[in-house]
């Protein structure tokens, strides 16, 4: 079997394996399909980070609402979200519907976690895969979010996904930065070859986003007992870590962060069970957010804020 079809058919193994349920263990797995743990570590944590996945006691498995819903067609999905199907266009139906049961219900999953599709840019995708194995540098058109084109010489060093969105991370001007691979046209590979820095790379192994920065913030936050338990069963913000678990149930994490929208819209969305506690100025921005949210609703809405 070739070394893409090995790749894609443990995966689909190990989603079988979630689809119904089944509780998976890194190192179990890892003797299973003859492979180090870190290559499963990697299958986990990364190639199936847009899965629901709970860890609990050191065992994967699916949220309960997703479970039995793959099928043949979510597993060439998840390959092409995943970057296999596009590097290895060869996969075909009949290998992937060998892996799996016909009886498995109508795909839900994966659909149900919004990507990117690349298939259509298969080449750019491969000439991105060839600059950063063959460390050469590349020229292509950035376009920014208001639309506005600038051309970019950089030095290339990963392609990453981050749920479900790829980014390419490449230093620009010597500053490591990630640009969104769906606003990044005509690569072309250049003749002159650079050194990858072993600092540069060691920071793109220990980073958890497409925030990149040589300065990380470092966050503290007080989680409430009624959360606490969401925040233990996986890291819901990059480089999460567990300071102290409180005697009422509720936690202290800190998080070294590269942007503050690591972290902020986690907060926002906690509220009220997530304080700030360090450092003062993410608590003062967030509230002057919540105050010019509540001025501009109370603006629009003159009967909310009035008084019965």
């Amino acid at each position: 079997m070739a070394d893409h079809e090995t790749i894609v058919y443990r995966l689909a193994q190990i989603l079988i394996k979630l689809n119904q349920g089944e509780r998976v263990e890194p190192k179990e797995l890892a003797e299973e399909f003859g492979v180090n743990l870190r290559t499963i570590q990697r299958d986990l944590n990364q190639r199936f980070a847009y899965l629901p996945l709970i860890k609990e006691e050191g065992r994967y498995r699916l949220e309960d609402y997703a479970l039995g819903k793959l099928n043949t067609r979510d597993v060439q999905r998840f390959a092409s979200l995943a970057g296999i199907h596009g590097l290895f266009p060869s996969l075909s139906d009949d290998f992937l519907r060998d892996i799996f049961d016909d009886h498995t219900s109508a795909a839900l999953l994966v659909r149900g976690h919004n990507y990117e599709d690349v298939s259509g840019r298969k080449a750019d995708f491969k000439l991105l895969e060839q600059a950063i194995n063959e460390h050469c540098g590349i020229r292509f058109n950035y376009a920014s979010v208001g639309g506005a084109e600038t051309s970019r010489v950089v030095e290339p060093y990963l392609l990453l996904n981050q749920k479900g969105i790829w980014y390419l991370a490449a230093v620009d001007q010597g500053k490591l930065k990630t640009f969104a691979f769906s606003r990044l046209f005509a690569p072309v590979l250049l003749d002159n070859r650079f050194t990858p820095s072993p600092a540069t790379q060691e920071q793109l192994k220990r980073e958890e986003g497409i925030w990149l920065s040589e300065k990380p913030l470092e966050v503290v936050l007080k989680i409430a007992p009624a959360v606490a338990g969401y925040f233990k069963r996986r890291n819901l913000i990059a480089n999460q870590v567990i300071e102290k678990e409180l005697e009422d149930g509720g936690l202290i994490i800190s998080a070294k962060v590269g942007h503050i929208n690591q972290v902020l819209p986690i907060v926002r969305y906690w509220i009220p069970h997530i304080r700030i506690v360090n450092p003062d100025s993410l608590h003062h921005q967030l509230e002057r957010e919540l105050e010019t949210y509540l001025n501009a609703l109370g603006a629009s809405n003159p009967s909310a804020t009035r008084r019965e």
